[in-house]
């Protein structure tokens, strides 16, 4: 498996992937949000970026992460923000290898910290994630505006 940055050729396999994400968590997206998500996941200058997971020549994976100033410590904070693996794939370490690969992304880039959420009732993703830090006890509101 290669852990890599996302590139224009992989935007049909990230669209794929991406369209097992939202159907996950039964959140459909317009298209033009998507289109909008990926423009941004390939601008230069834009915070928002995606890591891929490679098995075998194909993309498995993907974590979408950005880093943010922080008024918590002196420097900057990582959040991960999407993470999501194949479905048939799940259990074989994918998720893990991405996660391992963000967290020695952001020490190498100076980062203090990194964060994620997920949902209560997320069960998988939670025992992986309980393996690295326990929850801290936030709860997340979201307001639509």
């Amino acid at each position: 498996m290669l852990i890599r940055d996302a590139g224009p050729g992989d935007e049909a396999a990230w669209r794929g992937l991406w369209q097992g994400y939202l159907a996950f968590y039964d959140h459909p997206l317009p298209e033009a949000t998507t289109a909008f998500t990926w423009a941004r996941l390939m601008n230069p200058d834009s915070p928002l970026k995606a890591r891929l997971a490679v098995t075998d020549g194909a993309v498995t994976g993907f974590a979408i992460h950005q880093h943010h100033p922080s008024t918590w410590v002196a420097g900057d904070d990582g959040y991960l923000e999407d993470l999501f693996v194949d479905g048939t794939l799940r259990g074989g370490g994918i998720g893990r290898a991405l996660i391992d690969d963000l967290v020695a992304l952001a020490r190498a880039r100076g980062w203090h910290r990194l964060y994620w959420h997920t949902g209560r009732d997320n069960a998988r993703a939670r025992a992986l994630y309980d393996s690295y830090v326990p929850e801290d006890g936030h709860v997340r509101y979201r307001m639509t505006l």
